[in-house]
């Protein structure tokens, strides 16, 4: 500790610590304008806002950047300081046109004494850039402190803003002197919370909020914690918290992507399909031309009854992954005790189920080893599957931290993206030979003998094995198949094997193939055998897509797991349930949700329970999905929106977007966080928890619960994942990480039945359907930054839908050329399963042949096209790869 005199007093401050800083940990705040005193920014000292006289020193010093050495005597206050400040608030006030008064940089003038200037102002007037649908830019309230370029380079390091010109001439540009809306900008809104003058606001204008609430963003598995300011019971703003996951960045969904639970296409009131009425697509606006309104207990009564007269073998149910962790274990609960099946799941068996299950059969555990934070202590990152700048902007920027930071990424991806130049190497590999490329570097590896020979004898079973599989797989061989030369396998496999710390990120590029569970045994193999797992910088994290897939498939919303894991058919794990639920359990598994759709074609499953899930949009093979659903004897759909699914319904219940209810969300850090009710529920509609709860008692259910809480505590007693873990504690601390507070797991033993993990070899070498002279190209799908999942919020959403509301496919500028398709023309795309149209746009980061298309625009499904083949172990199909053929439309 350092001692010296502030103030007149005799202080302490720890190393590293700034003058700044321990005024304000002594109870006073400095004036500041440049300073952000916020994670992710240096101090700069350029506006000499926060400057203190030292004595013996003859110029004032600025305390955002000082460190006190022993025995100096600092003076916040007096004439000399405060004559300095106000003098500063002056000159900048004398070139500043305030579009709200109430700012930072107002507030502190003010409590500086300074409410006008003395000073002619200088600068020309600017006019206002409200190009860009989330954020306005008024550049004549700016007064250069230039937090807004360093939100933009050194905290989302997206690069965007800068500063041009010299002297009084100087301004904040975006790109190349472009508009907002015209550039480059990804609208994470950094750039917004961070000024202090409102030259960067949102569109709106100026935020005024009644109250704030603390709680979670709805979207993706990073988890951001973050506060929603509130007028009236509208939602008006979304700031960053600092969070363990987010350290109070944002990205565009989270920061505006809040209006969707406000949309006219609400469901406000039950309803019941009209007598007659076909079971088809409808318009989501007008939904009484098919469905008539019903009280709640009407709906309900209705509900349970046509669910009841069913077989239970017959029925079915799917949860939803957007909801809490309370509502995902009373959904499966219900599924088993009141259904009395196992046919119970959720939307990870469409993105990570091969993932888990490679997982739990390596590791012994289905959850990531290490949270994302840790690729700053990482010196390699492999990233493979993944865009994590379009599906998880807060994590891309960590990753670029890193990066800037001396971490060498390597991205093993079919397609460029916005990460690739960050890359030290980016292998564009055939799509769908994920396993010849990986097991090239597991055989350079062990060939050379780069892996942890302690590790691996320590820690590991089946090396010999593993070995003995990998001789077949040289780079040299494998070359021809992955379309990676062998020279770069080996350096990239070399410079893994040979590093102190690596990450190993992955998304579902990995996972949603045919042999998606091969993909993710050879990730796992690669980190075993190089000792990458139980220590810092190093792990295995694949991506969650979903806000709480990973809470959800903890609490059991799966068809072959209870709550924590246990399989359905081992006696012990099942009567722990038995036991506390006071029920006897199904010890056969489930239906998975695409099998779902093939026994309900069959007429095998005859009644379902689909709450928060749109397999009509989601599912492979829609035209498949969509009929399935269609001929069931019974749905009950549970929703926000009138979905593709609930348009098909018999019965859809009112539920609660994520603002309007309280529980708790696991991210994909194994973080548990509290999210918290914002706003009221609109019109009728009602919080899931309470619906799921009400159908539970008229399927004969003797269920009391009174909220979340309740349902927690049952959790925390059944579940050893959230030991110690009590709500109280949530409340108060806002997240824990499970197991017992542990970030990176796995230092010392791996739960399994010897403590050591598998290294299991993998084989599978080519998708099930490769392009051919009927069909050659080969297509992809996935997500894009503005939108998430099926689309039904993010396309209710102003903002959002704005920055991208129109289906597109992206193409190779060379197959346009060669097909004679401009930019922006109609295309149409088929497969050996349908046909879409949409609008072709040039993408230069994908290979000639290769297409890439989102899933999220119910006009453009892009699940018409995709192959419903699944990988035998995992159950997920193979959305990742369809032979399609591209055509231009006739004008």
């Amino acid at each position: 500790m350092i001692r010296f005199t502030l103030d007149g007093a005799e202080v302490e401050a720890a190393e590293g610590e700034t003058l700044w800083q321990v005024s304000k940990r002594l109870g006073t705040t400095l004036p500041h304008l440049c300073h952000a005193d916020r994670p992710g920014f240096a101090p700069e000292g350029n506006c000499r806002a926060c400057v203190v006289e030292i004595k013996g020193e003859r110029a004032l010093a600025a305390s955002c950047r000082r460190l006190p050495t022993p025995g100096m005597v600092v003076l916040s206050r007096g004439e000399r300081v405060e004559k300095s400040r106000k003098l500063v608030f002056e000159l900048l006030l004398a070139d500043h046109a305030s579009p709200d008064p109430e700012s930072a940089f107002m507030g502190w003038a003010r409590k500086v004494g300074v409410e006008t200037s003395r000073f002619a102002p200088t600068a020309q007037p600017i006019r206002l850039d409200a190009s860009h649908p989330a954020m306005a830019v008024r550049l004549d309230a700016c007064i250069h402190c230039t937090l807004c370029l360093r939100a933009c380079r050194e905290v989302q390091v997206n690069d965007v803003i800068g500063m041009s010109g010299r002297g009084a001439g100087s301004r904040v540009t975006f790109d190349f002197a472009q508009s907002m809306g015209a550039s480059s900008c990804v609208g994470c809104g950094e750039c917004v919370q961070a000024c202090p003058t409102g030259a960067l606001l949102p569109a709106k204008g100026p935020v005024r909020a009644e109250r704030t609430v603390d709680s979670l963003c709805p979207y993706c598995g990073v988890g951001c914690q973050l506060t929603y300011h509130v007028a009236g019971d509208e939602i008006v703003a979304a700031t960053g918290r600092d969070g363990l996951a987010n350290h109070e960045r944002l990205c565009v969904k989270g920061r505006f992507g809040f209006d969707y639970s406000r949309h006219p296409q609400r469901l406000t009131v039950p309803l019941i399909r009209k007598q007659g009425a076909p079971k088809e697509l409808i318009d989501a606006a007008d939904p009484f031309t098919h469905f008539r309104p019903a009280s709640w207990d009407e709906a309900l009564d209705f509900a349970a009854s046509g669910l009841k007269r069913l077989p239970k073998a017959s029925l079915a149910g799917l949860g939803s992954a957007k909801g809490s962790n309370e509502e995902a274990y009373l959904f499966q609960k219900l599924v088993r005790t009141g259904f009395g099946t196992n046919n119970v799941d959720h939307c990870t068996r469409l993105c990570h189920a091969s993932s888990v299950a490679a997982l739990l059969e390596g590791i012994g555990s289905g959850a990531v080893t290490a949270p994302v934070a840790e690729v700053a202590n990482a010196e390699v990152i492999i990233l493979i599957g993944a865009n994590p700048s379009a599906n998880h902007p807060v994590a891309a920027s960590f990753i670029k931290n890193a990066v800037k930071k001396g971490a060498q990424l390597v991205i093993l991806d079919p397609r460029g993206q916005a990460l690739s130049r960050f890359a030290a190497h980016h292998l564009t590999f055939n799509n769908g030979t994920d396993v010849a490329l990986l097991n090239a570097m597991l055989h350079v590896i062990v060939a050379e003998e780069l892996y942890d020979k302690d590790f691996v004898a320590a820690r590991t079973l089946g090396f010999e094995d593993l070995a003995r599989h990998l001789a077949a797989y040289s780079p040299e061989a494998m070359a021809p198949v992955c379309g990676i030369d062998a020279g770069t396998i080996r350096a990239v496999a070399r410079l893994y094997a040979r590093a102190a710390s690596a990450m190993i990120l992955w998304g579902m590029g990995v996972s949603q193939h045919s042999h998606g569970t091969d993909n993710s045994r050879c990730l796992i193999a690669l980190a075993l055998l190089c000792g990458q797992v139980g220590r810092k910088g190093s792990g295995l994290h694949p991506l969650r897509g979903q806000n709480n897939v990973q809470g959800a498939s903890d609490a059991g919303l799966i068809p072959m797991m209870l709550p924590d894991y246990g399989r359905v058919g081992v006696e012990a794990a099942r009567g722990r349930f038995e036991s506390g639920w006071g029920r006897e359990l199904d010890a056969v598994p489930g239906l998975t949700v695409v099998e779902m759709m093939k026994a309900a074609e069959k007429g095998e499953i005859r009644g379902m329970y689909i709450e928060g899930e749109n397999p009509a949009m989601s599912d492979p093979d829609l035209a498949h999905a969509r009929r399935a659903l269609a001929g069931l004897d019974h749905l009950v759909v549970q929703d926000i929106f009138l979905t593709e699914t609930a348009m098909l319904a018999d019965v859809v219940l009112p539920a609660s977007s994520f603002f309007e209810k309280t529980g708790t969300f696991t991210n994909t850090d194994r973080h548990v966080q509290m999210g918290r009710q914002v706003i009221a529920p609109l019109g009728e509609a009602r919080p899931d928890l309470w619906i799921i709860t009400e159908m539970g008692k008229r399927l004969g259910l003797p269920w009391t619960y009174d909220g979340p809480q309740s349902v927690f505590d049952e959790m925390q007693g059944l579940m050893g994942s959230l030991a110690g873990i009590t709500w109280e504690r949530l409340e108060e601390e806002g997240g824990i990480t499970y197991p017992a507070g542990k970030a990176i797991l796995f230092d010392d033993a791996f739960p399994t039945e010897s403590g050591r993990a598998r290294l299991v070899p993998a084989s599978g070498l080519a998708p099930a359907e490769v392009p051919d002279g009927e069909y050659p190209f080969l297509l992809s799908t996935g997500r894009v930054l503005e939108h998430w999942h099926t689309g039904s919020m993010t396309r209710r959403s102003g903002v959002l839908d704005s920055l991208q509301g129109v289906p597109a496919v992206n193409v190779s500028p060379v197959d346009m050329a060669r097909l004679g398709v401009d930019e922006g023309a109609m295309v149409r795309l088929e497969s050996r399963r349908g046909a879409v149209q949409a609008v072709a746009a040039a993408d230069s980061r994908l290979e000639p042949g290769t297409l890439f298309m989102p899933f999220c625009f119910t006009e453009a499904a892009a699940n018409l096209l995709t192959n419903p083949v699944l990988d035998p172990v995992a159950k997920i199909p193979e959305l990742k790869v369809s032979a399609v053929r591209l055509l231009a439309c006739a004008e």
